[in-house]
């Protein structure tokens, strides 16, 4: 939860006195071996709000993993942990480029930001007021109004919203019910309009029907969100959305070629990013790249030549699959680090890795699949394409 801000605590961190304080606090090392000295310098400099500003600054040093450059930001603890990163929020405002935008769960105001560059008119309106006076703070140009997201208080814009998530604990699916406001509440409050509801990767597409696009989005290997789009807003029914810091994003539809065959094992192995698994776009990935499946219900693609600029692995052997037969296999390649790849296999990778006791010298990767029937383990050495 954090700690519990005040508006008067707000208004107290945007006047010169409260930027002075979390200056210096700032300059303290705040770690849990100074807490007590910490604590006291901060009530030295701050008073009765030190435990404001303390929060404040911890909340900005960990809000630099999601924003360029947090500082002068304020924060709640549930807040900077739902805010959407930086260049997923920049990816998504593109595509509100010119519109009149209304945010009307702007929280803070992360996504607010991103696309208040691009919009012609950006509008930011919350129920909580103490988030709200923040994102008051965080961004300029916007026009601001305390509301409830499900009672619509503007008409002809884009509406952008990001509910809550009840309970994020070992979830893998997400229902519309689980969010706050419910995703379909949201849905029949802004009917006929374009809407973009930014969602957990988990949502499954037929528990929203009135979505006229899903989009997975992905950065730097790691799925971050989904992202419902309704009117004309949803150009596709399926969309994955690539976002790397040392490449240039790309996306693909499922409008795209899926010409893909099913042949064996070739010279590399690709696992597709997982917004292309999540988004069911594998298939259409591999046509685009020239490349095939080893099953055509397993999302491990194989081929002559990988994509570029992608971590794939090259080939150094394969067979059915037996754990006496791959340790083996590893001691005869002088294998003594080895990662495992598992999918479409019971196979607990933590468990299986100390049983075949590798010892050697070189590294690998162990894919495990199933191709037709047959477990299948496939022995590679991974690489940067």
């Amino acid at each position: 939860m954090g700690y519990p801000f005040t508006a008067a605590d707000v208004a107290f961190l945007r006047s010169p006195a409260g930027a002075a304080a979390a200056a210096e606090v700032d300059l303290l090392p705040l770690t849990p071996a100074t807490h007590l000295a910490d604590v006291s310098a901060a009530r030295r400099v701050a008073g009765e709000r030190a435990a404001a500003v303390v929060e404040t600054v911890l909340l900005r040093r960990k809000a630099a993993a999601k924003l360029p450059d947090p500082g002068g930001w304020l924060f709640t603890a549930d807040a900077l942990q739902q805010a959407t990163p930086w260049p997923v929020a920049v990816a998504r405002a593109q595509r509100l480029t010119g519109r009149a935008v209304h945010d009307v769960t702007c929280s803070v105001g992360v996504d607010l930001a991103a696309a208040a560059e691009v919009a012609e008119i950006a509008v930011g309106s919350d129920v909580d007021a103490v988030r709200l006076a923040m994102a008051r703070g965080n961004v300029a140009g916007v026009t601001f109004l305390r509301a409830d997201a499900l009672r619509p208080v503007s008409r002809d814009t884009v509406v952008l919203a990001d509910p809550a998530r009840r309970d994020s604990a070992g979830r893998r699916r997400w229902r519309p019910a689980d969010f706050a406001p419910p995703l379909d509440d949201l849905a029949a409050a802004y009917s006929g309009r374009d809407l973009a509801v930014k969602c957990a990767p988990g949502v499954d597409p037929a528990d929203v029907p009135w979505a006229g696009e899903l989009e997975l989005v992905s950065l730097d290997g790691s799925v971050r969100e989904a992202c419902l789009w309704t009117g004309s807003l949803a150009t596709a029914a399926r969309r994955a959305t690539v976002l790397r810091s040392d490449a240039a994003p790309w996306t693909i539809t499922d409008a795209d070629d899926d010409t893909c065959p099913v042949t064996p094992v070739g010279e590399w192995i690709v696992d597709p990013d997982g917004a292309v698994v999540r988004a069911g776009l594998v298939r259409h990935y591999a046509a685009r790249h020239g490349l095939s499946q080893v099953d055509e219900h397993i999302a491990y693609l194989t081929g002559p030549t990988p994509p570029p600029g992608v971590r794939a692995f090259r080939v150094l052997e394969h067979g059915k699959y037996a754990e006496k037969t791959l340790r083996a296999a590893l001691a005869r390649l002088d294998v003594g680090r080895v990662e495992i790849l598992v999918r479409g296999l019971d196979v607990d990778p933590n468990a299986l890795r100390p049983r075949l006791k590798p010892r050697g010298s070189q590294e690998a990767s162990v894919v495990l699949t199933r191709i037709g029937r047959t477990p299948t383990a496939i022995i590679c050495r991974a690489e940067r394409t």
